[in-house]
């Protein structure tokens, strides 16, 4: 049945603090040893500020008996060394089209500058990050994705994911941090859609769910947020023009991922502090939770 909520979480009494906590406990045995991919995204990555509150919560996760793996964006990032090269960035349907500076550039940003601040704002909160691409232990393969009307260069799709080797980190209680840059048999390097590496790594990973950490609070209808809502009622919301623009293929790739077997996907703001535990721990959340359809 489809929620909608419209509530200020920020402000919290002790007394609600308490209920929370009680809240928590039963939800925090539920996902023993349960594998969660994040994408972090959006705004959150930006600011200090949140970068730090989102590894506190990464590592707060793994803690309580959760296995976080985190797949990382970080387009702005790009966007601005390409400028500083002299080049202009150019999207079609979202998508970045990829000369062969630009992949080189993209990969030296996401796969080095960004994966690694990732990693050490969780490792100077007492986490074990290990940060890799998608071509470490031929963890994603890729191959050229083909648009219907434009060559985009370099812009690779999800052909297979290998995923031996996040299987092996999480044993031995590391946190993956990876990329979005796959290799193609033949060892082309491309440049693929974080959103959609991390649903394929869910399905891969058979993860309990799936978080999406963006700029928006989530799905809103009539302006107010739905806090949860089916995979059905989701195909609905894009047919009816609620959900719209770059938001439907985030909003598809999570549709695939329910229906190869992720439980749950969330959408969440990254710009709300510790939103990935007040989501994942309490009824309500704070952003929109789709489920599988009953």
């Amino acid at each position: 049945m489809m929620q909608i909520q419209d509530k200020d979480l920020s402000q919290l009494s002790p007394e609600v603090k308490r209920e929370l906590l009680i809240e928590a406990l039963s939800y925090i045995q539920g996902f023993q040893q349960q594998i969660v991919v994040i994408k972090y995204g959006g705004a959150a990555m930006v600011q200090e500020s949140f970068k730090q509150s989102f590894a506190d919560d990464v590592v707060l996760l793994q803690s309580l008996g959760l296995r976080p793996v985190i797949v990382h964006g970080g387009g702005p990032e790009v966007t601005k060394a390409i400028e500083q090269y002299g080049q202009k960035s150019s999207f079609i349907d979202g998508l970045r089209v990829t000369d062969l500076l630009s992949m080189k550039i993209s990969e030296m940003v996401l796969s080095g500058l960004v994966n690694k601040e990732i990693v050490a704002h969780i490792n100077k909160t007492n986490g074990l990050a290990v940060g890799l691409s998608g071509k470490d232990g031929r963890l994603i393969l890729a191959r050229k994705f083909k648009h219907p009307d434009a060559d985009l260069g370099f812009v690779g799709e999800v052909e297979q994911i290998n995923p031996q080797l996040i299987f092996s980190l999480l044993e031995n209680n590391y946190i993956p941090v990876i990329s979005p840059i796959g290799m193609c048999k033949d060892g082309q390097t491309y440049n693929i859609n974080a959103d959609t590496a991390a649903s394929h790594l869910a399905i891969a990973l058979k993860a309990k769910k799936l978080i999406f950490l963006t700029n928006v609070k989530g799905i809103l209808k009539d302006e107010k947020l739905i806090s949860v809502v089916n995979s059905q009622e989701t195909k609905n919301l894009i047919k009816e023009g609620v959900i719209q623009g770059g938001m439907v293929p985030k909003v598809q790739g999570m549709l695939l991922s329910l229906d190869k077997g992720v439980n749950s996907v969330h959408i969440i703001n990254g710009m709300d502090h510790h939103a990935l535990i007040s989501e994942l721990f309490t009824e309500t959340g704070t952003g929109t939770m789709i489920t599988q359809e009953k």
